[in-house]
C-alpha cells in the first residue's frame, strides 16, 4: 500500500509540474511581464506552504548563516524560473521542458569538475550521448538555436541550487522550511524586478486569478507538497525515474493546446535525453545512496 501511494504522489507530482508552462504561456499572453508571472506565483505559493507548514507544526526559524545561504541559493533558484518563462517566449514549452529536464546531467558533471567525484562509465556515456536529443526536437520545430540559451541558463542554475543544498548549511534546514524561504525570497526578487520594469498590476480579473491559482497551487505548492510525500513513501530514485512525467506532461500541452509540432524525430530527442537521465539518476543511487532531487521549475 506504501509503494502505491507513494508512486500516485511521485506520478502527482511530477504532471503537476509539467503543468507550469500552461498557466505560465496563459498569463504571458494576456500582457503580463515575466517578473508579474513569478511574483504571483512564487508569492501564492509561498504563503500557501507557509500555512501548511504552520499547520503540521513546522517550525521555520532558522539561524542568520543559514539564512545568508538561503538567499544565496534563492538566487540560483529564481534565475531557474525566470529562464524558463523567457524560454516559454521564444521557443515551444516543450522544448523548453525537455532541455531542463536534463538538469542532473549538469549536476554530474559540476560534481565530477569541481568537487572530484569519480563518475562511470555509464555516466559518461549518458553525459555523451545526452547533448544528441537536444538539436532532434528542435530541428523539427525548426527553433532558433538562440532560442535554447533561456533553458540551458535554467538546467545550470538548477543544478548550482541542488549542489548548493548539498554542499552548504542549508543541508541542515529541514526540507519544508528551506522550500519556504527560497519562494518567499524569490517572490520579493521578482517583485523588485517588476516594479522596475514597469511594475506589477493589481490582478481583478476572475480568469487571471485562475491561472495565478493554477500555476501557484498544482504546478508549485501541491508539486513540492506531493515530491516530498513521494520520498518518503518510495524513496529519491523512483521519485526521480517519475520526474520523466513533467516534461511529457509539458510536451503533451504544448501539442493539444498550444498546437506545438510533435513528430517521430521530437519522439526520438526525448526519449535520448530521458533515457540519459533515468542512467545518470540510477548511477548515483548506486554509488551514493542518493540522488538528485526532482525538478521544481
Amino acid at each position: 500500500m506504501k509503494n502505491f501511494k507513494g508512486i500516485v504522489y511521485a506520478a502527482l507530482s511530477s504532471s503537476t509540474f509539467g503543468l507550469a508552462p500552461l498557466f505560465s504561456i496563459l498569463l504571458l499572453s494576456d500582457g503580463f511581464s515575466s517578473f508579474e508571472v513569478l511574483s504571483y506565483r512564487w508569492g501564492v505559493a509561498s504563503l500557501t506552504l507557509g500555512i501548511v507548514g504552520l499547520a503540521g507544526g513546522c517550525r521555520f526559524r532558522i539561524s542568520r548563516q543559514e539564512l545568508c545561504t538561503v538567499f544565496f541559493l534563492s538566487l540560483f533558484r529564481a534565475a531557474t524560473s525566470l529562464s524558463l518563462v523567457i524560454a516559454y517566449q521564444n521557443i515551444s514549452s516543450g522544448v523548453a521542458s525537455i532541455i531542463h529536464f536534463m538538469y542532473p546531467l549538469a549536476v554530474a558533471l559540476a560534481m565530477a569538475l569541481f568537487f572530484r567525484e569519480r563518475i562511470s562509465w555509464r555516466t559518461a556515456a549518458a553525459l555523451r550521448g545526452s547533448p544528441a536529443g537536444g538539436p532532434l526536437f528542435c530541428r523539427e520545430r525548426g527553433d532558433p538555436w538562440w532560442g535554447t540559451v533561456a533553458p540551458a541558463v535554467s538546467v545550470f542554475a538548477y543544478a548550482g541550487y541542488i549542489i548548493g543544498v548539498r554542499k552548504s548549511r542549508a543541508a541542515q534546514v529541514e526540507s519544508t522550511t528551506l522550500t519556504f524561504y527560497v519562494m518567499a525570497f524569490g517572490a520579493l526578487l521578482f517583485l523588485c524586478g517588476g516594479m522596475f520594469t514597469g511594475g506589477v498590476r493589481l490582478v481583478t480579473d476572475g480568469k487571471e486569478w485562475l491561472a495565478i491559482l493554477g500555476l501557484a497551487l498544482p504546478a508549485t505548492a501541491i508539486s513540492n507538497i506531493t515530491l516530498v510525500r513521494a520520498i518518503k513513501f518510495i524513496g529519491p530514485t523512483l521519485t526521480s525515474i517519475f520526474g520523466a512525467l513533467e516534461p511529457l506532461t509539458a510536451v503533451a500541452i504544448g501539442a493539444t493546446v498550444f498546437g506545438e509540432r510533435f513528430g517521430w524525430t521530437s519522439a526520438l530527442g526525448v526519449g535520448l535525453v530521458v533515457a540519459a537521465v533515468s542512467i545518470v539518476v540510477l548511477d548515483t543511487q548506486r554509488k551514493t545512496g542518493k540522488t538528485t532531487p526532482s525538478s521544481s521549475t
